[in-house]
């Protein structure tokens, strides 16, 4: 039987801990039990520099579990940094990780499903939603909206798959290769090549405490999953400004043609629009390689995704 790591992202989840923690050991014991998994098979929190009492209670539970683990990371680095920090901590202690949020809006009941394909030889399985009736008509729009998008400029992902999934240790170890600084994980795991699987699951409403994604954060998420994975944006600026020039050169037309007809005002209005339409285009073109001239200073700066403050774990026998 393979040893199972559950790794958990946490950041100021205080309010649903307990739950989580309870939730995830019944289902490790039960995955125990059917013999699925190994008996010394446990629970990983990381913590990202939680602001709250979440570390204090990620410790105690170490203390008093020996199923469970922790890594402590010196300060907040973001979701994705503080998931391969778990991943990398883990990889060295079991045969496979599942990921998953602390909210626990995922459903653990398809983690014995996740366990069967990746015996039966799958290195990766997705967890993807079946619907989404819970997120209302904004988030529902918008996530369509993005997957297509990445799908369009070439990324290759996996609709309504968020950070839910069984890596192997394989699996696991060809990840921590990707050294790039802008982690778009969800792009990244596409790309191992390994044989994968999913299993379908309907995501539940979040216990309680509030959502780690607000809008300013999932729009930020989005360029960097976009700039990340496709340079077909600076394509696209290229193309945009072959269409501008034409569009001038016809605007020009039109003005010489009102002016020679004895109708001097008449390409004033097309004029200024055509300058409010070209700054606006040069500014935002700037803005788009900005980004991407951006990641390419925090690329070469190769400075670490994170600092961990401290591991704990049990001694292995």
């Amino acid at each position: 039987m393979k040893r199972l790591m559950i790794v958990v992202p946490c950041f100021n989840e205080q309010e649903v801990f307990e739950t989580t923690l309870t939730e995830l050991s019944n289902l490790l014991f039960d995955l125990i039990k059917k013999e699925k998994i190994a008996k010394n098979s446990g629970i990983m929190f990381v913590d990202d520099g939680s602001r709250d009492d979440t570390r204090r209670l990620i410790c105690d539970a170490y203390k008093k579990y020996s199923h469970v683990y922790a890594v402590n990371l010196a300060g907040n680095v973001g979701h994705q940094n503080a998931l391969v920090a778990g991943l990398e901590a883990a990889a060295d202690l079991c045969d496979v990780t599942v990921t998953i949020d602390a909210d626990l809006q995922d459903d653990i009941s398809v983690i014995e499903e996740m366990i069967d394909k990746f015996n039966a030889g799958c290195d990766v399985v997705y967890g993807v939603r079946s619907n989404r009736k819970t997120d209302g008509f904004f988030k529902r729009t918008t996530a369509t909206a993005f997957y297509k998008l990445m799908k369009w400029l070439g990324a290759k992902t996996v609709d309504n798959h968020a950070d839910f999934r069984l890596l192997s240790t394989r699996a696991v170890k060809a990840l921590l290769q990707y050294e790039e600084r802008n982690l778009f994980l969800r792009g990244i795991v596409t790309r191992l090549g390994y044989k994968s699987a999913c299993v379908y699951y309907s995501r539940q409403k979040r216990m309680a405490g509030t959502t780690k994604y607000p809008f300013r954060k999932m729009l930020s998420f989005a360029v960097e999953g976009i700039t990340s994975f496709s340079v077909k944006p600076l394509k696209m600026i290229m193309a945009l400004g072959l269409f501008i020039i034409l569009c001038s050169l016809l605007a020009i037309l039109y003005v010489l043609v009102s002016f020679f007809g004895g109708n001097a005002d008449a390409g004033w209005p097309s004029l200024m629009i055509s300058i409010w339409f070209l700054g606006g285009v040069q500014l935002f073109s700037i803005g788009l390689v900005g980004e991407y001239i951006g990641k390419i200073y925090l690329e070469t700066k190769k400075r670490p995704r994170y600092n961990i403050e401290e591991i704990l774990s049990h001694n292995e026998e």
